[in-house]
């Protein structure tokens, strides 16, 4: 059976007051619903992602890499665009879906295991959090106290078993502000899950506004080439007859930049987090060792700005393996491949690179703080 995540963007965001839709607005450097469709891709629990647009807004999906994702137009309200949704995946055998609004990008991939676990007992998991704010009710003229410790507010993405979230929305008329609603009205169970602080909605403008600072690092490797060794330069193989030797696979740009993102993020270095005397490391790809560190990054608010590659080889030249590299590195680092920048330079023969027994490569990284 296959999990469906959907994520709702099909809003007029008249509230927010931006000539970008909401959905579309950037927020930490990517268009605003693009971090939970990230996040769905990243959790690998998704064979089937759909995304829920106002007709109206096609021109901003121009230029965004949205392969494998199904868009489709949503209807005049949530509910019909939920609805909309659900009848999209009918014929794909869903086991369970995530339903989720694109307002809110802040959300951890741990939320998402917490539900697919409350999923195994329940039809519908939601993850709530308590107010710290004393509640009143105005019931006509009159204002009545509510004990804060009964009211819960409620987030997204919600988690349900597909065939009773269908069962139940196909049922509905009316306008609702998430689809757990249904399963309160119907009397059903829904399990409560404690939901995440960071999990806010964006609804102005001003929600958006984050204090932001930019930091630099510089990073540098360099590696001698013998034979019988094969040469990876930016994450990808080079055909050549010599490769670099290296207690992992070798590659002196993903390690140039590795330290650069490190350096720029105070993070110590390539050496402390990956040392060559743990056996463990021995071989690995490069990739997996800038992987984690983009995930280290991101759980301390840094988003990679712009990365500036010298490539420093008298052979093999890297001319035309330049885009190959900067489109690894890109999906690697999570980076628009317009900010990264890779130049081929030479030693003009001169010492151990010019003689073409090694190759180095250093790197500045910007990064972008968010507080």
């Amino acid at each position: 059976m296959i999990n469906c995540f959907i994520i709702l963007a099909a809003g007029e965001s008249k509230r927010f007051k931006s000539n970008t839709p909401k959905p579309y607005y950037l927020y930490r450097g990517i268009p605003l619903f693009l971090h939970s469709l990230n996040k769905a891709k990243e959790s690998k629990k998704f064979k089937k992602i759909v995304l829920v647009i106002n007709k109206n807004h096609k021109k901003f999906l121009k230029g965004i890499n949205l392969k494998k994702i199904k868009i489709i137009n949503g209807g005049k309200n949530r509910s019909e665009s939920s609805l909309k949704a659900l009848k999209s995946i009918k014929n794909n055998k869903i086991s369970k879906v995530l339903i989720h609004d694109a307002a809110r990008p802040n959300f951890s991939l741990k939320l998402i295991s917490k539900l697919f676990k409350g999923l195994k007992k329940n039809l519908c998991v939601v993850p709530v959090i308590k107010t710290n704010n004393s509640v009143k009710l105005k019931d006509k003229n009159k204002l009545v106290n509510i004990d804060r410790n009964k009211i819960y507010l409620t987030q997204t993405p919600q988690a349900f078993k597909y065939k009773e979230l269908l069962k139940i929305q196909k049922k509905t008329t009316r306008k609702i502000t998430d689809d757990s609603n249904l399963f309160i009205e119907a009397n059903k169970k829904v399990k409560f899950i404690t939901g995440e602080i960071n999990n806010f909605k964006i609804t102005t403008k001003s929600d958006a506004v984050e204090k932001k600072i930019l930091k630099y690092g510089i990073g540098f490797d360099v590696h001698r080439l013998v034979p019988k060794k094969k040469l990876y330069l930016g994450g990808i193989k080079i055909p050549y007859s010599l490769g670099t030797l290296g207690h992992s696979d070798g590659d002196p740009v993903l390690h140039a930049i590795t330290d650069s993102i490190l350096g720029a993020c105070a993070m110590g270095d390539i050496g402390e987090k990956f040392s060559d005397k743990n056996k463990k490391n021995r071989n690995v790809r490069s990739t997996v060792f800038l992987n984690k560190i983009i995930d280290q990054i991101e759980l301390k608010n840094y988003l990679i700005n712009n990365i500036d590659i010298n490539i420093i080889a008298q052979k093999p030249k890297i001319s035309k393996y330049k885009n190959k590299m900067i489109q690894s590195i890109s999906k690697i680092c999570k980076v628009s491949k317009e900010k990264i920048n890779i130049k081929g330079k030479t030693t003009e023969k001169l010492g151990l690179i010019g003689k073409e027994k090694a190759i180095a490569c250093e790197v500045i990284t910007s990064v972008i703080k968010y507080d």
